[in-house]
């Protein structure tokens, strides 16, 4: 997992920062600027200095007196709270290329940019609960505690996006980024709602492998739900098939009509996708 990007990604993927629609919390320093009056040159506050900000910030004559590095705060400057929810479900445990393994490496991506641009990170993984978490993350230098943590999720257990996502606490407004294929028993609109109730702006990442989208089985199968193990014995046939898409575009079709209709940002990943291009599609920025 360590090894996943190279420092030539990473060097591009620092330079790109994560839209937002919401005001951003009042704290921090941060390269997002914020609604509040004032310019980016209007000095407010200090900060104690902390792994991987920025030395240019540094207030030199502050660490005369006080033998402590400080960073200078700004009144437009605020970070953003950015969590990253990513589903770690046996039904992500599959595809090729392996869908699991994409949502890491695509919130990792996130994570960085985030770190990058001194926002203040969470992630958290979910199947029928928020199993684990790691909050609050910042400055580049803990963009190994994100590699670290994602490498050892496991994918396990049911979906159920309801209701695991509703155990988040907030903390703020910020940037809510769900990676999912929203294979979940209980839905997913509730949990959107109870985000945007806690002042998040949300991004959907609808993870998928080319086999979902586009199955190539044919004859007689025996499928497994890898949630329950329930198994099922069927003969593929054309209409069969047509019927599959039809049912998968109804699914994200509906997903996306409400997605639009609540100012929620949707948008379909396939796993065989460049990660450059799915974290530039997430982040909004032109392929």
């Amino acid at each position: 997992m360590n090894n996943i990007f190279d420092s030539e990604f990473l060097r591009k993927i620092e330079q790109l920062k994560i839209n937002s629609r919401v005001l951003m919390s009042t704290n921090g320093s941060g390269n997002r600027k914020s609604r509040s009056k004032g310019s980016s040159v209007e000095f407010s506050d200090y900060r104690e200095y902390s792994s991987g900000d920025d030395f240019r910030r540094i207030d030199w004559n502050a660490y005369g007196r006080f033998d402590k590095l400080f960073i200078k705060l700004f009144m437009e400057e605020r970070e953003a709270r950015i969590n990253i929810f990513i589903d770690t479900s046996a039904s992500m445990n599959w595809g090729t290329p392996h869908k699991g393994i994409q949502a890491k490496r695509l919130a990792a991506a996130i994570a960085y940019i985030g770190l990058a641009n001194f926002d203040k990170v969470s992630i958290l993984a979910v199947n029928e609960q928020i199993t684990s978490s790691r909050k609050s993350i910042h400055g580049k230098a803990g963009f190994w505690q994100v590699l670290n943590y994602l490498q050892d999720l496991p994918f396990t257990g049911g979906t159920t996006l309801n209701k695991a996502i509703r155990e988040f606490d907030g903390g703020g407004a910020g940037i809510s980024i769900i990676i999912s294929d929203f294979f979940s028993f209980d839905g997913l609109k509730e949990a959107l709602k109870y985000l945007q109730y806690k002042k998040q702006d949300i991004i959907l990442c609808h993870m998928l492998s080319p086999e979902e989208i586009a199955p190539s089985v044919g004859g007689s199968v025996r499928l497994m739900d890898v949630e329950t193990g329930e198994t099922k014995d069927i003969t593929v046939t054309h209409s069969l098939l047509k019927a599959y898409q039809k049912a998968l575009e109804d699914f994200t079709g509906d997903i996306k009509k409400f997605c639009f209709k609540r100012g929620i940002t949707y948008i379909r990943l396939s796993s065989d996708l460049s990660m450059e291009n799915m974290v530039k599609m997430t982040i909004g920025e032109k392929q």
